[in-house]
């Protein structure tokens, strides 16, 4: 009999499975739950880019792609991003683009190219749940920059923590699981402070393009990229377009970073689906504002009911609000979590995203009648 335990890594021991998929699986078993926690848009992908990946399926796209993405795609991607944030993206330029398999697999390949035994890695707290497990996979350290009451990840509160063995802060903005959106000004001085001390930004970036009137300044998204091209940028299709299932993502930063990060590319993900990559230029001029503007509407619902019974960080992105359990109480996030069950509501308990249990995640990707019976049961629960 093989001893599988004894055969696992410490690193693997160090990895705790994802409390968010444990509360999707819940969901799955209850009959027709108010359902407030996993994080995926509620419209379908829309037609155009079915019918780009059906037609790039008949048309026999069905194989391997080079593993940096297939030309077209890498090329719209750096039209749509270069006007946006003044690089020059190019294969012969100073940055270049990688074609990930959704965001996620993105920040992977960066963790693996930057991070080793002995690193450090700045994450926000609250943190989307994938920045401290990584780290654990690299053998590298998390180490949290508590942003509460505000979640709101600044310079002045990263700055204690940067030591010789910091390799990389990771940033998120609009943040998950908060939706807060950092501001030019907190994105200029975070970029500064790491090009001062030779520690590379990562961005976080999938909910770009939901970011709503009050996040955005003069109509434009706020990225750190506008101030340096020395930082990875990561985005993807899965929030915009619906599509997470398809698994479409990209980063765009310095040429010899996304070298090394396709290098580890071909020995793991090897490439992206092609028939999906044929889609993601379709749907990189696919019109999304109606969307948006539904998913604004919303978050004016969920801080209508909850900004009155709690402390509510205002969500200027994302489609999620990160409200406080209130002292009151006397309940910790996971204790309000089982509240919430009884009243058929799912939600996800905040030591899922954080060091503390005193808050909660509510995704507002649902139905407006949905999303108004859903919050005024927990407003109740709060009062």
């Amino acid at each position: 009999m093989i001893d599988i335990e004894a055969l696992l890594t410490d690193r693997l021991q160090a990895m705790e499975p994802s409390g968010i998929r444990r509360v999707f699986e819940m969901a799955a078993k209850m009959k027709e739950p108010i359902n407030f926690s996993i994080g995926q848009p509620d419209f379908d992908v829309p037609e155009p880019i079915k019918r780009a990946a059906i037609d790039a399926i008949s048309a026999g796209r069905n194989g391997y792609t080079v593993t940096q993405g297939i030309p077209e795609l890498r090329s719209a991607i750096a039209a749509k991003l270069s006007p946006e944030i003044g690089w020059e993206i190019g294969p012969n330029a100073e940055c270049d683009v990688l074609i990930t398999n959704g965001t996620s697999a993105g920040l992977m390949l960066a963790y693996l190219a930057l991070g080793q035994k002995g690193d450090e890695i700045i994450i926000p707290d609250p943190y989307f749940v994938s920045y401290p497990q990584v780290a654990a996979v690299v053998g590298a350290t998390a180490k949290y920059c508590d942003t509460y009451p505000d979640c709101r990840m600044t310079a002045a509160r990263i700055e204690p923590l940067i030591t010789e063995r910091t390799k990389f802060v990771v940033l998120n903005s609009p943040g998950n699981p908060s939706g807060v959106v950092l501001s030019s000004d907190e994105l200029r001085d975070i970029v500064e402070l790491c090009e001062s001390r030779g520690v590379l930004l990562v961005s976080d970036e999938i909910y770009d393009e939901f970011t709503y009137g009050d996040g955005r300044e003069s109509g434009v998204f706020p990225t750190p990229g506008r101030f340096s091209n020395q930082l990875l940028i990561l985005r993807g299709f899965s929030k915009t377009y619906g599509m997470t299932g398809w698994r479409l993502g990209f980063a765009v930063g310095p040429t010899r970073l996304i070298r090394e990060m396709t290098k580890v590319n071909q020995y793991s993900f090897v490439c992206a689906p092609n028939m999906v990559q044929h889609a993601g230029v379709v749907a990189l001029q696919t019109d999304v504002s109606a969307h948006v503007k539904a998913y604004e509407r919303k978050r004016d619902m969920v801080v209508e009911a909850l900004g009155g019974v709690t402390e509510l960080a205002r969500p200027t992105g994302a489609f999620y609000a990160f409200p406080q359990v209130p002292p009151r109480l006397g309940l910790t996030g996971d204790e309000f979590f089982r509240k919430a069950l009884d009243k058929n509501v799912l939600v996800i308990p905040g030591n899922i995203f954080s060091t503390r249990d005193t808050h909660f995640r509510i995704s507002y990707a649902v139905d407006d009648a949905r999303l108004a019976r859903g919050l005024e049961a927990l407003a109740s629960l709060m009062r």
